[in-house]
């Protein structure tokens, strides 16, 4: 009895080994995936309540020293009076790239808000190859780059990572792993914490 190859089962069978092996070897077609379950809402970010008494007893966090595109220098503990949004990514990073889009969104929606800076970190320290990817995917989100130590309160070394820092300099949110930030109730925790 010959055997057959081209069976319906087959050829799923490797429908389904391709798909895997293309995820594994293109972070493009993970970083699809990933956004795909993030439009079914999956991967919400877990927005806290804004308790400013729970915060009363925290000190603000630890210097940041960055450098950005256009050789400025920053530090965060210089910026309090905003909200800062700071994202820890890199380009080689599937489920980093998946949560660009949603990042682009949430950056056009406070861009002119005075209140709130939005600070993408690449991880890799490599200017160039970050802005030509910035720049292919068509994102505007300001991209820095450490200029020293990274202290463990903003970055433990999974990526991507997103903290936000209040006025007064305190960690309110931090988390770790790809998450859908232009959802109404993320934007609306910014709009709140910048109008304290």
């Amino acid at each position: 009895m010959k055997k057959k190859y081209f069976t319906f089962s087959n050829i799923l069978t490797w429908l389904f080994v391709a798909f895997i092996a293309s995820m594994l070897i293109f972070p493009g077609v993970k970083a699809g995936v990933i956004r795909g379950l993030m439009t079914v809402g999956l991967f919400q970010p877990n927005v806290p309540k804004i308790d400013v008494a729970a915060n009363t007893g925290k000190t603000a966090g630890p210097s940041l020293f960055l450098s950005g595109t256009k050789g400025q220098s920053i530090d965060i503990a210089d910026l309090k009076g905003k909200v800062l949004f700071i994202n820890f990514w890199a380009t080689w990073c599937p489920p980093c790239i998946a949560e660009m889009p949603s990042i682009e969104t949430l950056y056009s929606h406070f861009k002119n808000n005075k209140e709130v800076m939005f600070i993408m970190i690449d991880a890799d320290n490599n200017p160039q190859k970050s802005m030509d990817f910035m720049e292919k995917n068509g994102w505007t989100i300001p991209v820095y780059f450490p200029a020293g130590n990274i202290h463990g309160d903003y970055f433990t070394g999974t990526l991507p990572t997103t903290v936000i820092v209040d006025k007064e300099g305190k960690i309110t949110f931090k988390h770790s792993g790809t998450a859908d930030y232009s959802n109404e109730k993320f934007k609306n925790y910014l709009e709140e914490l910048s109008k304290q």
